[in-house]
């Protein structure tokens, strides 16, 4: 299981500062929506310039213009970058295809997808990997249920990832469930020290591997 570090709502000079403390002990590196609504390509080209070992996520959250963003995400130097689930079917399909030929990927957030209808037409347009997103407005009002959990699990085919306010505390019941990665955002970069935050939340993920072998 990946950990993916959401950088946003940050300002340039914080996001690289956290990527310094944190570096060793996360897989992805995800650009925030609105990281880059800030600071548009330029902050992905400078990631990816610094980080070129790990997977970088444009988290585009495309909506329409799928082939032109997906190029966008990717010239730029991301190997994810993300559609949103309510996408006319053609954004999706081009955004896929505009990554089959650049060997990159998409991420479709499901935000907002509340059955598991949608799931099987993406499916069968090619998308191979989710983002269960209990979004930040959201996190306000209500808990993630287990309902967003089940959405995805059902579908063996499916890279599942999954965001909506995971913490120290939350993240055991999350283990064991079958996702590729935890998106982890606010929690490592609002700490007082996100190294450490970072350091911790991975020693419980590895603690618990060696615990149950079979679930990793």
């Amino acid at each position: 299981m990946k950990f993916q570090l959401a950088l946003d709502r940050l300002t340039k000079e914080e996001c690289f500062a956290i990527l310094e403390e944190t570096a060793l002990y996360i897989d992805w590196i995800e650009v925030g929506t609105g990281v880059i609504k800030e600071y548009g390509m330029s902050i992905v080209r400078d990631i990816k310039a610094a980080y070129p070992q790990k997977i970088l996520v444009a988290d585009m959250k495309t909506c329409d213009a799928g082939k032109h963003e997906a190029l966008q995400a990717f010239e730029a130097g991301a190997d994810i970058m993300t559609v949103m689930a309510f996408s006319a079917d053609k954004t999706i399909i081009d955004a896929l295809e505009a990554a089959k030929k650049s060997n990159k990927r998409v991420m479709v957030d499901l935000l907002g997808v509340t059955d598991s209808h949608r799931l099987k037409e993406l499916q069968r347009m090619g998308v191979d990997l989710v983002g269960l997103h209990h979004g930040k407005d959201m996190q306000l009002e209500k808990e993630m249920s287990g309902d967003l959990l089940m959405l995805a699990q059902g579908s063996t085919d499916l890279e599942v990832a999954i965001a909506g306010g995971i913490t120290k505390e939350s993240l055991p019941a999350l283990l064991d469930k079958k996702l590729t990665a935890l998106i982890i955002g606010s929690a490592i970069t609002k700490a007082a020290n996100p190294g450490q935050e970072a350091k911790e939340m991975k020693e419980v993920a590895k603690r618990f591997e060696i615990d149950h072998p079979t679930s990793s």
